[in-house]
């Protein structure tokens, strides 16, 4: 028995010829222009996928410089905290040491400004006390009793000796009030309010 053919096509596919029997052919022009079209597009895309990157590299390196700077900011507020604090304690440390120097060179000084203060809001007032130190109460008579007439003063001005008052210190009574300077307690006060204030500045350093 013979062997039965495998095909009966008439068309032979390797030609390359089309449904119709015609060969398909390409002009040489078009096949350059289709190529420098493909080849245009690849460069396209080419230069857009690098400006993407090169936008994503950018925008990742202001994300870091950002972050620097925050940090940096942040590391300089807790130099410029501390600083602060320091700054704060050196003049009152030196203020402290300063004070003794200027009381003893005019011990009558401050005492002579609140005296005014006080003299130019009591011409009303039928008396005012005076305690001093008792190393100023001479030299206190004298120069309050001028200091009353010169603010309108017309009661009656009593100036008393007190040996436990320091000098530069001074106590003011009048019939319904009165007035203390005390260096003692104000340093106090002024230290307590810059122990609290340089605590905070440390925290605020620290954290």
């Amino acid at each position: 028995m013979s062997a039965r053919p495998k095909f009966m096509f008439d068309v032979d596919f390797a030609a390359g010829e089309g449904a119709d029997g015609a060969r398909r052919t390409v002009a040489l022009a078009a096949h350059e222009a289709a190529l420098a079209d493909a080849r245009a597009q690849g460069y396209r895309d080419a230069l857009a996928a690098a400006a993407a990157e090169e936008e994503r590299g950018a925008a990742a390196a202001l994300a870091r410089v950002a972050q620097g700077l925050k940090d940096l900011a942040g590391r300089f507020a807790a130099v410029e905290a501390r600083l602060e604090a320091e700054a704060v304690e050196v003049a009152v440390a030196v203020a402290r040491k300063l004070a003794p120097e200027l009381i003893a060179r005019e011990p009558f000084a401050e005492i002579s400004a609140l005296a005014r203060s006080c003299f130019a809001h009591l011409v009303a007032a039928p008396h005012v006390v005076v305690r001093v130190s008792d190393t100023l109460a001479a030299h206190a008579r004298e120069q309050l009793a001028e200091t009353a007439r010169a603010h309108g003063f017309d009661g009656r001005l009593v100036v008393l000796a007190e040996p436990d008052i320091a000098p530069g210190d001074c106590r003011i009574e009048w019939a319904d009030g009165g007035i203390v300077r005390e260096r003692a307690s104000t340093e106090a006060a002024v230290a307590e309010a810059v122990n609290r204030y340089a605590a905070a500045r440390r925290a605020a350093f620290e954290g």
